[in-house]
């Protein structure tokens, strides 16, 4: 069962625990309404992204994509998704394609092949990175009315994630609406608050390694102390997103204190997800990660999941940032 608090308003959603991800996020933004990053109450959504993580990790990722497309398009004035939508963000590129745009008779079409589409299976809608004219800029499709281009036959191998149903997608000639330009989405602080919304749901899974650390039935000295270190792990987790949320809610329009503060929480808390994993796994063996299906489904999902981030590339950029004089620490 999902349920989470936001502000004065429960929300309570109890989607059939057998359906599939995807219809699993139809079913929780359905009836989710969260505050938006900088409204003074960013804590209550990252905490309600990191419950809903916590409940089920890959339908997570994709209700943290989905209230990511509905921020983009009220920071960017171009409306807001309808009714029983389901919204993808896909931004990434392979290094080897790429998405292009061209407009004819005042409409747009795009063609190429989108790589990593989580709810590539199920989106009604996505937000999709394309090139014009040697730049990138933001289109939204209607996937279900367009077709949505076809789907890839991607091999994935891992059971991590895979219930994301994350796959490349080849646009032929799909119309699409532009929604802004590549500044308009890239160098938003509000790009920024997405990337710490991932970092929530990070939180969130290994929460949920966690709770099988608590819930063993050994009780000797080594197994507290792994209880122990999974314990500071979380709380050193959570403190890092409360600094965080305060720090967007302090300063919402300031895109530098946005980009640190997004690069210092996702080291931070990908930190936690790694110690989390790996304390679990010396604390209960590996039982628990191939006979119990919700634990070996999280331990796969978070290692998964947690490559999203950028790894040492993020941690030299955030060292760029820090050593710039002129630069916001």
């Amino acid at each position: 069962m999902i349920a989470w608090v936001t502000g004065a308003d429960r929300t309570a959603i109890a989607p059939d625990a057998d359906a599939d991800a995807v219809t699993r996020a139809r079913a929780v933004v359905s009836g989710l309404r969260l505050p938006a990053p900088g409204s003074g109450r960013t804590r209550e959504r990252l905490d309600a992204l990191a419950d809903i993580a916590r409940d089920d990790i890959p339908t997570g990722r994709l209700v943290e994509a989905h209230v990511d497309a509905e921020q983009i398009l009220a920071d960017l004035g171009v409306g807001s998704p309808g009714p029983g939508e389901l919204w993808g963000v896909w931004a990434a590129e392979a290094p080897d394609g790429r998405v292009s745009a061209t407009r004819r008779d005042g409409r747009w079409f795009l063609d190429g092949v989108k790589a990593w589409c989580s709810g590539a299976v199920g989106c009604s809608h996505a937000l999709v990175t394309a090139w014009v004219d040697g730049e990138r800029a933001l289109f939204a499709v209607d996937l279900a009315r367009n077709g949505g281009g076809s789907i890839g036959p991607d091999a994935w191998y891992s059971p991590g994630m895979a219930a994301t149903m994350t796959r490349s997608v080849r646009f032929d000639d799909t119309p699409a609406r532009r929604v802004g330009s590549g500044a308009d989405y890239f160098e938003r602080s509000g790009f920024w608050h997405g990337a710490i919304g991932v970092a929530a749901c990070w939180l969130g899974g290994a929460r949920a390694v966690g709770d099988r650390v608590r819930r063993t039935r050994r009780d000797d000295p080594v197994t507290r102390a792994h209880l122990g270190a999974v314990d500071t792990a979380l709380w050193t987790g959570h403190a890092a997103l409360a600094a965080a949320a305060a720090a967007v809610d302090r300063d919402p329009e300031d895109g530098a204190v946005a980009h640190v503060t997004a690069l210092r929480t996702r080291a931070v808390i990908e930190g936690v997800a790694t110690a989390v994993l790996d304390r679990a796994g010396r604390a209960l063996g590996p039982g628990p990660m191939v006979a119990e299906a919700d634990h070996a489904a999280a331990t796969a999902d978070l290692t998964v999941y947690i490559r999203q981030s950028h790894a040492d590339h993020d941690l030299a950029a955030l060292g760029d940032l820090v050593a710039d004089p002129d630069g916001r620490r």
